[in-house]
């Protein structure tokens, strides 16, 4: 990464069940549509009920896989993972999916989320016996999938439903706490699997030849699988040759999907609880438009992930819209380095600005969030310099206060602008004319403005509330988090 954003999704995941398809190929365009929830590493498994097949790496989507990598992964059962780094560091030991052999044939899992008690699970792992060879957390609900029942004596040797590994799922579900949502492949199955708080999204598909498993509706979209629908929290999908079965894994609890899917980290196409999220953006807009006006002549959104809120916000306001931020979307899919000097101007390596746009003009740069403030001040100061004559930075989404521990990149406390200044402080900071946030309750209203009022809380918002879902243990504060997994 050039820039730092401050905000970075920890994974995308994608399962295929296509007898007569080339799966691989279906996962790989699949991951593509994904690249925006991962751009550290990419990797594919495959089965073809005799033997599993991988290969990840390092990179993009484009750069892990070609023509000749991607021929060997035959089978009719695949699933995929793209990933940037939570628990477990940058490291191609980390990459997913894991793929190992059981007595019972191969098992592959690709992970999007953080396990919150992931020490404790590496802990209880070790002192059975059980060898190790990375941070990642992910690695730790392989392990405890491929145990037998002498190591999890809960482990019953066939579930109910006659399938071994319905009963290790349940069992999983039972000690994993935290946010995970899973795509596993078995020699005869794909299994989908989501937390019973549905932290993190998944999706379900379905094509002519069989079914597809997804973070996002995109994803189906990309290889020309139908929207079915959600996941639901708790819900283990089966999908193999007699079709497609569900059930009840662990019982839902609280509901607490991430907010910041809908503010940020989600594909605006994609749909989620029902509503598109382009829509959904665009509302939180016209919030932050009615909550914090501003005199100006017109409306700039930071590209690409802030446009549909800052055409929200000129809807509302009546301010008109126009580009002044032209992004260069290649820079970061290089692994050339810059030198010390282009790594100071790192805005400018991503942002170009419009002065016929901009120059004597005042306006409003919307942004859907600032989380270390690493980038806003560059950008105003750029937008300055191309002949701005005031700058009104809006935020469409409140202070980030609080670091995530559900599976998202959000930064320490330490580095959490928010944390440390006030709305007054960090407007110095960033140098811009004026600075407003949309509150918490305004994000709300327009996350729920086409689904209507809950009854009870429906997302996890500790990014901005503390309130966090669940409870967190204190090692996941610690500022190096692979160092405590590693010496413990």
């Amino acid at each position: 990464m050039l820039v730092p954003t401050g905000l970075h999704e920890a994974c995308g995941v994608i399962g295929v069940y296509a007898p007569g398809r080339d799966v691989a190929r279906l996962a790989f365009f699949g991951l593509y549509a994904l690249q925006h929830r991962g751009q550290e590493s990419a990797g594919i498994a495959t089965t073809d009920g005799r033997a599993a097949y991988l290969h990840k790496g390092m990179g993009l989507v484009s750069q892990v896989f070609n023509e000749e990598n991607l021929r060997p992964l035959r089978g009719h059962i695949a699933i995929g993972h793209n990933r940037y780094s939570t628990t477990g560091g940058s490291h191609v030991r980390n990459a997913q999916p894991y793929l190992i052999e059981t007595i019972h044939g191969p098992l592959g899992v690709a992970h999007n989320g953080n396990l919150t008690n992931a020490l404790h699970l590496r802990r209880m792992l070790m002192k059975r016996g059980v060898g190790l060879t990375s941070s990642s957390d992910s690695e730790a609900i392989v392990q405890i999938l491929a145990a037998s029942p002498d190591v999890w004596p809960h482990i019953p040797p066939v579930d109910d439903e006659g399938d071994l590994w319905i009963g290790r799922i349940r069992a999983l579900m039972q000690l994993a706490e935290g946010a995970y949502a899973l795509t596993i492949l078995t020699r005869h199955a794909l299994y989908a699997v989501r937390d019973p708080r549905g932290l993190r999204p998944l999706c379900l598909g379905e094509l002519d030849e069989g079914y597809v498993i997804a973070s996002e509706s995109c994803a189906l979209q990309t290889i020309g699988a139908r929207y079915v629908r959600e996941i639901e929290p708790g819900e283990i999908v089966r999908i193999d040759a007699s079709g497609l079965s569900s059930l009840q894994g662990a019982p839902c609890r609280r509901r607490a999907l991430c907010i910041f899917e809908y503010v940020y980290f989600s594909r605006p196409d994609s749909l989620m609880e029902g509503q598109v999220i382009h829509t959904v953006r665009q509302e939180m807009g016209r919030q932050l438009a009615r909550e914090a006006p501003a005199d100006a002549d017109v409306v700039v959104g930071v590209p690409d992930s802030a446009t549909p809120h800052a055409i929200g916000y000129s809807l509302e306001s009546g301010i008109p819209y126009t580009e002044g931020l032209i992004k260069n979307r290649y820079i970061g899919r290089t692994f050339i380095q810059p030198d010390d000097k282009l790594r100071r101007e790192g805005v400018r390596l991503k942002y170009n600005p419009l002065p016929a746009n901009l120059e004597g003009k005042r306006v409003v740069l919307v942004d859907d969030s600032i989380v270390r403030g690493n980038t806003a001040g560059p950008l105003v100061q750029l937008l300055r310099d191309a002949g701005a004559r005031e700058v009104h930075v809006r935020v469409a989404s409140p202070p980030v206060r609080h670091p995530c521990f559900m599976g998202v990149d959000m930064a320490t406390y330490g580095e959490l602008i928010a944390h440390r200044y006030d709305i007054e402080e960090i407007r110095r900071h960033i140098g811009a004319d004026s600075l407003a946030y949309l509150s918490l309750p305004g994000l709300l209203q327009a996350v729920y403005c086409g689904m209507g009022e809950p009854t009870e809380p429906r997302h996890c918002t500790a990014c901005f509330s503390g309130d966090y879902p669940l409870d967190v243990p204190e090692w996941l504060f610690a500022e190096d988090r692979s160092k405590v997994l590693f010496e413990n």
